[in-house]
């Protein structure tokens, strides 16, 4: 839908809503004429854009003009509250069926809002009456644990809403279930006119290879928590947040509660004010530490992936993605978890440490929903794997010893290309590592005054070795641990051997005289 960004400027008083939000609902409204009464209608609207306002909306105008009664389902408690909330405030009486409600006083309403598990089991013992329900809501709908309560509404319209138009499951596609898609404002218009904040984000290189796709299409919580708890991983997260957050206030995401609580230990052990937050908490402890969060301004809360929904925490200043996801819609909202506006924010941080960006591309990047609703598979298909994402990674030297070879102009050396050069040109594989390893005499040797200075400085390119084999040997389709291992001794010595014999001679070829004795 085009809007005019002069009208999408006029801010929203009380219940009055924004233009992009009435044209929404005046969309949604012709299906109602248009369409038939069984229709299935999905709505696309980014985190952020006011989904709940917009349903809330149509509840109450729904009511209004028709003699039939309204069902919102949510997957999980809080968004049932919250929602129940919302209505109320658009006057929208309603009664929540949760597993304590009472509903012999059920005639008595004309909207209720329930939950799916719930529902499920009050409809299946025949204890909510649906027989006139003309119009059902489902929020976040891109879950598929809705799909089971489609057979009790077969005369119903049901409007489903989501920021991620791709369902959870690859074998159980939306357009399955649902007969069209209308898509809302786009993340970027939104920002542009002020209703979200934009991402600033800083993404590392990570190394991901040894995480394993579990059935559900996504990384396994085993292979993510064995990779990100290790110390040095550890020690990247603390040291990431330091350089972009310190001080401000963070939601950090993680894939496992074990990887989270060592997350929450490994920042205690720094001095840095922490909380972790699991599903294993009471509602008491969850309470507790949502309010600190929301009255400290430097807290950094770490979790799992239970604050992807329904959370709503405006000073929130800055995301950690301390984990790697396939999945698109997670990717979206946990990033969405920071792009509410408050007074002056117009900006937040989002630290990749899972390659997500790469994976998926920017966070509010113009995504075509309608092709991602019609071919899910086809685009997931596109989704780039670790492997490729890793092949364009340029790994130069580490910022620590960058220093110790500022004299050199161009540090990094193309394993990749420099294999592709060969192998066109008929050479032996053996000829890549021979010309790394004069680059690197090469670097030694323009920060050196003598052939010691240069052995020294090649003491520090270990981790620079290392990287340079691993790549030559994908290069190469051979890894065993035992040929990566003579692989990378044999390179230290020929380094060794080469800046002995050659050094004077390279020497002179830099600086246009012999070393001094």
């Amino acid at each position: 839908m085009a809007t005019n960004n002069s009208a999408l400027q006029e801010k929203k008083t009380d219940k009055e809503l924004y233009d992009y939000q009435q044209g929404a609902i005046q969309q949604i409204f012709d299906k109602f004429d248009t369409a038939p009464d069984d229709y299935h209608l999905l709505y696309q609207l980014p985190t952020g854009g006011g989904k709940t306002v917009i349903f809330s909306e149509i509840v109450r105008q729904y009511l209004k003009n028709h003699d039939k009664k309204v069902l919102v389902m949510t997957h999980r408690i809080e968004l049932c509250s919250q929602t129940s909330k919302m209505l109320t405030s658009f006057g929208v009486t309603n009664k929540v069926v949760d597993s304590k409600a009472n509903l012999d006083d059920q005639a008595d309403y004309s909207c209720f809002v329930a939950m799916v598990e719930t529902l499920n089991n009050r409809l299946n013992d025949d204890k909510l009456d649906i027989s006139d329900v003309g119009l059902v809501i489902i929020d976040e709908a891109h879950y598929n644990s809705f799909t089971k309560l489609f057979k009790f509404f077969e005369k119903s319209f049901i409007l489903g809403v989501t920021a991620t138009p791709l369902s959870s499951n690859k074998d159980l596609p939306m357009k399955d279930n649902y007969n069209e898609l209308i898509t809302g404002e786009t993340i970027e218009n939104l920002i542009e006119n002020e209703f979200l904040a934009r991402p600033e984000v800083y993404q590392y290189d990570m190394a991901l290879t040894s995480l394993e796709v579990g059935s559900n299409g996504d990384y396994t919580v085993k292979s993510s928590e064995d990779l990100y708890s290790s110390p040095a991983m550890l020690q990247k997260l603390i040291d990431a947040y330091k350089k972009h957050s310190l001080g401000k206030k963070t939601l950090i995401f993680n894939n496992g509660i074990n990887t989270s609580i060592n997350v929450y230990y490994a920042f205690r052990e720094a001095g840095i004010p922490i909380m972790h937050l699991d599903n294993t908490a009471t509602k008491k402890q969850r309470k507790q530490i949502l309010k600190w969060f929301h009255e400290t301004p430097n807290a950094i809360l770490t979790s799992v992936s239970i604050l992807t929904t329904g959370f709503d925490e405006p000073t929130i200043d800055t995301i950690i993605l301390n984990r790697a996801t396939k999945s698109l819609t997670l990717y979206y909202q946990m990033i969405g978890r920071g792009s509410r506006i408050l007074n002056n924010k117009s900006t937040f941080t989002v630290v990749d440490l899972g390659n997500n960006a790469y994976r998926f591309g920017p966070w509010g990047a113009d995504l075509d929903w309608q092709l991602i609703f019609k071919s899910p598979n086809w685009y997931a298909d596109r989704i780039m794997d670790d492997e490729k994402i890793e092949a364009n990674f340029k790994h130069d030297l580490h910022e620590d010893i960058k220093d110790e070879f500022d004299k050199s102009e161009d540090t990094y050396f193309d394993i990749r290309q420099t294999y592709k050069d060969a192998v066109a040109n008929g050479e032996s594989s053996k000829v890549v590592l021979e010309r790394s390893i004069e680059h690197h005499a090469k670097i030694c040797i323009e920060n050196s005054e003598d052939v010691y200075d240069a052995l020294a400085l090649a003491k520090l390119l270990k981790d620079d070795i290392n990287q340079r084999i691993e790549v030559y040997a994908k290069c190469i389709s051979k890894s065993t641990h035992n040929f990566l291992k003579w692989l990378k001794d044999d390179y230290k010595t020929k380094l060794n051997s080469y800046l002995r014999a050659n050094f004077d001679e390279v020497f002179e070829q830099i600086h246009g005289h012999p070393p001094e004795e």
